[in-house]
Formats: structure tokens, C-alpha cells, sequence
């Protein structure tokens, strides 16, 4: 590895006698001012390089304005959708300490002493530095106009801003963002979504003039009307007025009007930050910016400026993340004593916005000369495509907007002359003369799949799966607009069949079952199994999957809904046997339905009567229920009478099915309660009983915002809001928690209901084999984008059919427990010893805690064997 270029001093120790503050060394100190995104990969790209001290190389200290470590500025808005602050992170944990960087959080710099070379920060803390580096950022603009410190105005940068806005927006009832750009339309998406009747003022003719053209604009403004917005192009904010309280009571418009509104939101662009350089005597550009070279650094060769706050060597600021990567890279590398130069980036962006696909690319406007546009417009269906053409046939750019399935291919093809005529690239299904879609295998191994970390289709070919790529090249860890093509270059596995009986994986085999009305296991291994599994008894992997989805299929192809019938007993996994969870002692538990965690106080006594006459360990779950621990397999249907009798019913703790839909008191109750949860709860719960998927299934609604059910750690989870319900998908629990994403918002009972119906059969139809809703999620191609477009879209034509599947399963449910006790022959099963029935197992055996019991640990591990020792050798 090359010498790193600073030279460490070794001088006396620095006056200053704060904790903090260390004299020159022997080891060299750099110093980070700022740690957002660009900070962040800097700091990655030192310990890349060995430059840490966990690696032996220099001391590292970061100075955070911040209260907390970087976060994906870029996803800031998903707070709204669900996602947390801690979710937003991106610092592994423990990296500060594994690679021994020192980070304070809530102490910015405050002054830098070049001669000296020390930082000071806001808490009096100074530090030495031989190389400084700095990542500032950038601050909003906001415009110099009467009112705008009013209160209820408020920028839309940070996480604490957006805290603030959701707490204001509580008293609030109609925003307006000044601002028509990127993050302006993410900041009225944000209002919307607080319901909020929102305006977005724009002093360009268009919305986004950055990205994308007049034809752009105009699709996507009438996209956003038709959502609700009101967007007001062409016209500035004059004033914003207060009431004698001091709080925002309107806006005046440039063109005379003005608007009724309670909460301004100024996303109107941002500045670069530069007054700590401009302090100490750094070049800076005269519109702003700290004036650096190709190798990222400043006017004085010991300080280094990277990301939002630099004006770089093109003599541009910056303003994506990409290039401000690209910028931490290459400051990295030279400081590690190596060559590197940023000499300018790839402004190409895709993103959702509203909802909304936004993208664009290359020379997105056509300013190249003799450059000629092919564009098709859908008015109605809000879609317009552009792409610009040289005069030799090349793509120099292009803009969509509404569809931009195409970005992940058409942009890394920017530079090079297409392989078909543009017009088969932008004409829509069913066209004449078209459509084309150039998959990336049409891409040379140069090209740039990943514009955020510069990883190109070679890169990414050098490996087989996503985690892999993620992992080794950063690859789709930016922004996310590149995941599809990366997923799309991995290479097929050899063989997606679910297990050495069946070449077809469980989804597949899912729709032979439903087409075809397969009814038992034989006759699809005998039809469709491999030649060699053909007339045999299939492997512990496929008679459960396939027994699984027969069930959840049973109603609609013919099959008994009782999974305990015939055959169908052969293929149940453990649990499933018996209708219970088998415990570690032999014994079961019993967990009755208990809808909604709403229960009376007779059924409460019931339960409390059958623990005691059978003594059972009484424990409440985590999902509102009450569980029965203890039970021998032959007093399992004894114990089911009794709560049949009383009401209840199996709560499928045992299966792969829906175990339960918690729910808070809502609005019936609480005070800050807005719709019934605890009725929503219980009525999906008895609508989803019983039905069988790849995985368990978990709900949860919540009444209000506070959250109390924790509905965003569920597979799917209920908000209410003031407007209906907000529904969200893909949260898990467990060892690998992830937060549900939004999947539809402001529903009605019956939307909500009818997208729940969608969304449970198409992943019942399309996971894995026990593939739970997060993993399932993250894994099909498209995502959360995909799985929207099919369930509340109807992107396949498939909702119809959804809702019926779900329709033939409310209708054939009937509880299992009822089934096994009114019929004599399935009560059979249910004995410990066949020869002698009446007999009880004598292993499972318990012993007094806490008055109740617990298993008999001495009887499970055995008696203790003494242990003697060959005569003549040491003991």
C-alpha cells in the first residue's frame, strides 16, 4: 500500500485541557467535520484502505452536529411510511468501535485553526489534526420573505425537522411547501400523508425544472392534481402571515392570490456550508462552495472538502449523493497515498415521488446540439417518455415519468448508439413496430450499473447472489434504483425445484395444485414429481409444503379442510399432528382463539378453571392470548371440549396460519384513539382464522399513530388515521426484526379488508417455502413497488381472483378442534400408547414453581452415570 500523504507532527501538547483535546503524536490525526452520508462513506472508505486505528493506521475523530450518526438522507421521507430513525441508520453496529473511530455526536466544529492545525468544537474540545476533512453539507434555502420565521415554518432537512413537523401538523389542517423539486414534492407527500390538505408553490413554470422537461412536468402535474394536491407553477412566495399569537395563519402569492394555510414547509433548494472555510481563510467560489481540486482538496493541502459543501474542480456543487461518494472515495485514496481524481458525476436520478415514478438521465433537457427528441405521451394514464438522440444514433439522455421501469437499462446505455430504433424503447405494449425491452444483458461489462458507488455490470458479474454484491461492491446499497438490473444479471441457481421429489418450487407447484384441482399429495408426485420420486412417499421437505398449500387451496379445489383427514395427516408437520405445540417434556400447549385480545370475564374464568382441573402452566403471550402448558397428548381433547363448550376455538398456534390480529382499546376508550381498533382486530381475525400459508402469519391494528399494538413489526399491520386506515406490509419480529412498509393509506374499511384479501393470497401464492412476508418482500423481484402494483393496481389482472380464493376460505372455515371432538374416529389418534390407550405417558412428568408447574428437568436429562476410569490410568 502506498504512504499515506500527511506527515505527522510530533509538537508539544495543545494548550486546551478538555477531555478531548490530545497533542500531536506520533500517530496522525484525521479529523471529520460532519458525519451525514458523505461522512459516513468516507469513513468506510478508510477502513478500506487500513487508515483506521483498529488497522494500525491514524487516529480518526468525527465531529456530528447531529444527535445522532448518519441516516439515509435520501430515504428521509420513509419516516412517514413507517420506518424509524433507527431504521434509517447507516452505521453498522459496533463499526465506530470495531475500526476504533472516535465519534461525538451534538458537538459540531465551531472553528478551525489552519496554523495551528486544531478544530475546536461546540463544547470547548479541541483537536489536532494533520489532515482535516471536511463534510459539511449543505442548509436549506430559505427565502428572504416576510413571515417565514413564523411559527409553523419549518424546513425539510433533517430528522429532528420532520419530528417537528409531525408534531405541529397534530393542530394543523392545510400546508403548503414552497418549493416544486425533489424534495419539496417528498416534503407535500409527507403533509398529504399527516392529512393535511396540501399546497405546493413552485416558481418555475414546472414542477422538478432540475430534472425533467415541459412534457415531464405536465405528466406529472396532472398525476399530483389528481391525488388532491394543489400545485400553484409560475409563482413565488411574497409573505407569509401570522396571527397575534405569532402562528401561521396564510401565504401571499407573486401573482396576487394568497392561500389559508397553518404550516409552511421551505424546501426551495440548499446552499452549500461553508462559513466554517470561509472562517478560516479557504477559497470559496463566489456562489458559494469550498473551492477544491480533482483530489478533493482545498486551498490549503492539509484540509480536504467533500460532498454538498465542496464547488469542485468542474466548478459545480453537488447536490446527490452519488457524487458526493464518489468524492469520499477519491479523498480517501489519496490521503491513503494513492491517485484518484474527481473530475465530475453522473446527475442521473430515479425516484418515487407522490408515488410517482421520476427519472432522468444523460442530457435529460437535449442541450447537445443537432440532438432530437423521441417521445410518447399517455395523458391519461400520466406516463411520458423522452429520450434524447444524437445525430449518430447515440442516447445522450432522456426523462420518465410515471413508467421508469426502462431507468436501469436505458441509463448505464447513455453514450453508446442503441441496438434497436429509441421508438420500440418508449412505445407502450401493444404498439405497433414495438415494444423492446433490452435486458441488461445488453449492457458492456463497463457500464455503470450502480451510480452511487461507481459499480459496473463486469464488477457485479464477478458474483452470484444479491447479498453477495451488496456485500462486496456496495452495489444497490445507494439509493436502490439499481437493485432490479442487479437482480436480473445474477445467474439462475441450477435447480429452483422445492427438494429432490418435485423439480418446481413451491409457488409453482401452488398453481399446478389450483389449476389442475390436485387433491392429494400422490397424485402430484405421481404427475408432476421427478421420474425417480414417482410412486414414492416424498422427503420430510415437500409433504408438508405440499400439504400446506392443499389446505390453503382446499375449499377451492375440492379437498377436505381438515388437515388431519387421510392422507393429509401423513404430510402435517409435528404440531400439526395433534393440533397442538409440542413442548420439550413431551406435554402440549393450548392456546385458544382469543380475537383482538378482547375476552369476557366468563370466558376468563373458563380458561382459569380448565388450567387448574387439569393443571396446567398458565402464561399470557405476546399476542394477547392465554397459553395452556402441560396437557398430555390424551387429555388434549378433554381440554378442547371444555373451551368449545365455553366459545372458543383453536387459535392455530400450532400451524403455519394466521396465530393473531392484537389491537389497542382505540378510540372506544382511549383519548387519542381515532377509529375502533379493537373491531377491526377481531373482525379480521375471525376473517383470517384458519388459513394456511408459507409461513406464520401476524396482525396487529393500532387506533392512533402512538402505535400502541406495534402493527409495524407485523406481517401485516393496521394504522388508523383520521381519514380511514394506513396499511402496512412486511414487518417481522424475532431475531431478524425489519419495520412493515406502507403499502396503501386513508383506506376504508372495505379497501382495507379487500387490499388485506390481495395482498395475503398473491404471497400465499408466490413465497418460498417457509418464507415469511418480510423475507418474501425483500426477495421477489420488484418489491414492495411490485407487490403494490399488483394488489392495489391490478397490475396482473389478478385481484378478481385473489379476492375469490379468500372468499372460498372464509366460507369452507370450521374449526379444527370442534372437527376432532364430534367425531370418534378422528378422536383416535389421540392416545400416548396405542395397545394400551388409557394409559398416561410416565415420562412427562412436573415439578412446583412459583405455584405452578414446570417440566421435571432431573426426569428429561437423565440419571447421572458414574464414570470409571481403565485401571492404571489417571482418573
Amino acid at each position: 500500500m502506498p504512504e499515506p500523504t500527511f506527515e505527522p507532527r510530533t509538537t508539544a501538547a495543545a494548550s486546551n485541557t478538555t477531555p478531548h483535546a490530545q497533542a500531536h503524536t506520533a500517530v496522525p490525526t484525521i479529523v471529520v467535520v460532519g458525519h451525514g452520508m458523505v461522512g459516513q462513506r468516507f469513513l468506510e472508505a478508510l477502513a478500506e484502505r487500513g487508515l483506521t486505528p483498529a488497522a494500525g493506521g491514524a487516529r480518526v475523530v468525527v465531529l456530528c452536529e447531529e444527535p445522532r450518526p448518519a441516516y439515509d438522507r435520501v430515504r428521509l421521507t420513509s419516516y412517514f411510511d413507517g420506518r424509524s430513525p433507527e431504521d434509517l441508520s447507516l452505521v453498522e453496529p459496533e463499526f465506530m468501535a470495531r475500526h476504533g473511530v472516535e465519534l461525538y455526536v451534538g458537538d459540531p466544529a465551531t472553528a478551525v485553526d489552519r496554523a495551528g492545525r486544531t478544530v475546536t468544537a461546540r463544547s470547548g474540545a479541541v483537536f489536532p489534526y494533520d489532515t482535516l476533512v471536511l463534510a459539511t453539507g449543505s442548509y436549506p434555502f430559505v427565502p428572504p420573505v416576510p413571515g417565514k420565521d413564523a411559527r409553523g415554518c419549518f424546513v425539510y432537512r433533517t430528522i429532528e425537522d420532520l419530528l417537528a413537523i409531525e408534531e405541529y401538523a397534530k393542530g394543523a389542517t392545510t400546508g403548503a411547501v414552497v418549493g416544486g423539486g425533489l424534495l419539496g414534492l417528498e416534503a407535500a407527500g409527507a403533509l398529504r400523508g399527516l392529512g393535511l390538505a396540501t399546497h405546493v408553490v413552485e416558481f418555475a413554470p414546472r414542477l422538478m425544472p432540475v430534472q425533467v422537461d415541459e412534457g415531464g412536468g405536465a405528466a406529472l402535474l396532472r398525476t399530483i392534481q389528481d391525488m388532491g394536491l394543489s400545485v400553484h407553477t409560475g409563482v413565488g412566495t411574497q409573505e407569509v402571515t401570522a396571527g397575534e399569537d405569532g402562528a401561521v395563519t396564510g401565504m401571499s402569492l407573486s401573482d396576487g392570490s394568497s392561500l389559508a394555510v397553518d404550516l409552511v414547509v421551505f424546501s426551495a433548494g440548499v446552499r452549500p456550508r461553508d462559513q466554517l472555510a470561509r472562517e478560516c481563510g479557504l477559497a470559496v467560489g463566489e456562489r458559494g462552495g469550498i473551492v477544491v481540486d480533482e483530489e478533493c482538496r482545498t486551498s490549503d493541502p492539509a484540509v480536504f472538502a467533500i460532498g454538498e459543501c465542496a464547488l469542485t474542480a468542474d466548478g459545480r456543487v453537488y447536490g446527490l449523493v452519488a457524487p458526493g461518494y464518489d468524492m469520499a472515495r477519491t479523498a480517501a485514496e489519496v490521503i491513503a497515498g494513492g491517485r484518484s481524481a474527481f473530475t465530475g458525476a453522473d446527475l442521473s436520478t430515479k425516484l418515487k415521488l407522490l408515488g410517482v415514478d421520476v427519472a432522468s438521465f444523460g442530457d435529460a433537457h437535449g442541450a447537445a446540439e443537432g440532438s432530437l427528441d423521441v417521445v410518447y405521451s399517455d395523458a391519461r394514464a400520466g406516463v411520458y417518455k423522452k429520450l434524447v438522440i444524437g445525430p449518430d444514433g447515440t442516447l445522450l439522455g432522456g426523462v420518465l415519468v410515471g413508467d421508469a421501469e426502462s431507468y436501469g437499462t436505458l441509463r448505464p446505455l447513455t453514450g453508446t448508439v442503441l441496438p434497436v430504433a429509441p421508438e420500440q424503447l418508449v412505445l407502450p405494449a401493444g404498439s405497433g413496430g414495438g415494444p423492446v425491452s433490452l435486458g441488461p444483458g445488453a449492457l458492456p461489462d463497463e457500464a455503470v450499473i450502480c451510480s452511487c458507488h461507481n459499480v459496473t455490470k463486469g464488477a457485479i458479474c464477478e458474483h452470484t447472489t444479491l447479498p453477495e454484491v451488496k456485500k462486496c461492491t456496495k452495489a444497490g446499497t445507494g439509493c436502490g434504483s439499481c437493485l432490479k438490473v442487479i437482480g436480473q444479471l445474477m445467474p439462475p441457481p441450477e435447480d429452483s425445484g422445492l427438494c429432490g421429489c418435485f423439480p418446481y418450487s413451491r409457488s409453482e407447484l401452488y398453481e399446478i395444485v389450483r389449476t389442475l384441482e390436485v387433491t392429494s399429495f400422490a397424485e402430484l408426485l405421481d404427475s408432476h414429481g421427478r421420474e425417480e420420486a414417482r410412486g414414492g412417499d416424498g422427503c420430510e421437505v415437500c409433504k408438508p409444503t405440499v400439504g400446506s398449500v392443499i389446505a390453503s387451496l382446499a375449499p377451492t379445489v375440492g379437498a377436505s379442510g381438515y388437515v388431519l383427514d387421510g392422507e393429509q395427516a401423513a404430510l402435517q408437520d409435528t404440531n400439526d399432528h395433534f393440533l397442538a405445540n409440542l413442548q420439550r417434556n413431551g406435554s402440549y400447549s393450548i392456546v385458544p382463539r382469543i380475537p383482538g385480545g378482547e375476552i369476557t370475564p366468563e370466558k376468563l374464568i373458563v380458561i382459569g378453571e380448565v388450567a387448574r382441573d387439569f393443571g396446567l402452566y398458565t402464561k399470557i403471550t405476546g399476542g394477547q392470548r392465554i397459553d395452556l402448558f402441560g396437557a398430555r397428548v390424551d387429555q388434549l381433547p378433554l381440554i378442547w371440549t371444555r373451551l368449545v363448550d365455553a366459545g372458543f376455538e383453536s387459535g392455530h398456534a400450532y400451524g403455519k396460519s394466521l396465530r393473531t390480529v392484537k389491537s389497542c382499546v382505540g378510540q372506544t376508550w382511549c383519548r387519542y384513539g381515532v377509529q375502533d381498533s379493537v373491531k377491526m382486530a377481531i373482525d379480521l381475525e375471525l376473517r383470517y382464522r384458519g388459513l394456511r400459508s408459507p409461513h406464520k402469519l401476524k396482525s396487529a391494528v393500532s387506533g392512533c399513530a402512538r402505535e400502541c399494538a406495534e402493527a409495524r413489526g407485523k406481517d401485516f399491520g393496521i394504522i388508523a388515521t383520521a381519514q380511514g386506515w394506513n396499511l402496512y406490509v412486511g414487518g417481522n419480529g424475532g431475531a431478524t426484526p425489519r419495520h412493515a412498509d406502507l403499502l396503501a393509506q386513508d383506506l376504508s374499511d372495505a379497501e382495507l379488508v379487500r387490499l388485506i384479501d390481495r395482498f395475503l393470497m398473491f404471497y400465499i401464492r408466490t413465497a418460498d417455502r417457509l418464507e415469511r412476508t418480510s423475507a418474501w418482500l425483500e426477495r421477489i423481484d420488484g418489491g414492495l413497488d411490485h407487490v403494490r402494483d399488483v394488489v392495489v393496481h391490478d397490475s396482473l389482472g389478478l385481484c378478481e381472483e385473489l379476492e375469490r380464493l379468500m372468499a372460498d376460505h372464509v366460507a369452507g372455515y370450521r374449526d379444527e378442534w370442534a372437527e376432532t371432538i364430534n367425531d370418534p374416529e378422528r378422536l383416535r389418534r389421540f392416545v400416548t400408547f396405542v395397545n394400551a390407550p388409557d394409559a398416561p405417558d410416565p415420562s412427562v412428568r412436573f415439578v412446583p414453581e412459583r405455584d405452578q408447574i414446570k417440566p421435571d428437568l432431573e426426569l428429561l436429562a437423565g440419571p447421572v452415570l458414574a464414570v470409571r476410569t481403565l485401571e492404571g490410568t489417571a482418573s
